[in-house]
């Protein structure tokens, strides 16, 4: 009925996973849960190994590391059932009824459900104030307001999709690196799958850095503007890609990107801060894709 599929990446998992397969378990349904292991190191691997003793659970193990992307797309093709439900290793299910509550929509008429990200409400060390920050103010959003523009709040860390719209999709994916969420959501809705938001969230336990989560911003803002010259990216519901085609459009990329040469410096000591300002990085963000735009070719 279900196959669970976690790309796995010097995490442990162990808890993960038992917690996961007790809530299967407790549900009576068919169901498999498939990790793959992308070339972590081997102390991670070797407290992995014990979640192959449990039941329909199996752990495979990579010594190349073939990215998340093709580690998604090899582990919905090795799944025997027709719904997947992927997870991230650094996460953890906010509910006893996690499983349950996605397996009720399992004979609706979606394609694609997407549960939710939480965060603790306790704030973390100060180094890690702008992941957390910025979960909190643009991901923990309720399914009531995700709904509204389903193709937006597109997060790859919980979801569950039929395993052949996950195939198709996944496989116009052929880069490896950050911020292909963005790519993966502009797809749905090139393809009108049929998207639906549910409050079924999972806790994001793996935060990074704040130095560490600026440059995967800065990554994921290459990725897009890389689509976006591709012409791969269409229609969509980006809000930071749609800023930067008016900006190109009116011929003000030019003066923000000059804005980001001038206080660059500024910003970045603002948002690796103890309380870093999400309007700034968001400032931040706009004005990187616009000199990346023009002084990278």
């Amino acid at each position: 009925m279900i196959s669970v599929l976690i790309p796995v990446y010097n995490y442990n998992v162990v808890t993960l996973v038992t917690t996961i397969h007790t809530q299967l378990q407790l549900c009576n349904i068919p169901f498999e849960i498939i990790c793959f292991d992308d070339a972590s190191k081997s102390d991670i691997v070797n407290k992995n190994d014990s979640i192959s003793n449990l039941d329909f659970t199996s752990y495979i193990k990579s010594k190349d590391n073939i990215g998340r992307t093709n580690a998604r797309q090899f582990l919905a093709e090795k799944a025997k059932y027709d719904w997947l439900l992927f997870m991230d290793a650094d996460v953890e299910p906010k509910s006893e009824l996690y499983i349950s509550r996605y397996l009720e929509l399992i004979n609706s008429d979606f394609e694609a459900i997407y549960g939710g990200f939480a965060y603790h409400e306790t704030a973390p060390d100060s180094n890690y104030m702008l992941r957390w920050t910025y979960g909190k103010t643009h991901e923990q959003i309720p399914a009531k307001e995700r709904n509204k523009r389903p193709y937006k709040v597109i997060i790859s860390a919980n979801f569950m999709i039929k395993k052949t719209v996950f195939i198709a999709i996944n496989s116009q994916i052929e880069q490896k690196g950050y911020g292909f969420d963005n790519f993966f959501a502009a797809l749905l809705k090139m393809k009108n799958i049929k998207v639906f938001h549910i409050d079924n969230e999972v806790y994001h336990l793996g935060i990074e850095t704040s130095d560490v989560y600026l440059r995967k911003k800065e990554k994921a803002a290459e990725t897009l503007l890389s689509l976006y010259n591709a012409k791969k990216i269409g229609n969509h519901q980006n809000d930071l890609l749609r800023v930067f085609i008016k900006l190109k459009r009116f011929k003000l990329n030019a003066v923000f990107s000059k804005l980001y040469i001038v206080f660059k410096n500024r910003l970045k000591n603002n948002l690796i801060s103890n309380k870093p300002s999400m309007k700034l990085l968001q400032f931040y963000r706009i004005s990187y894709m616009c000199y990346k735009d023009l002084y990278s070719k």
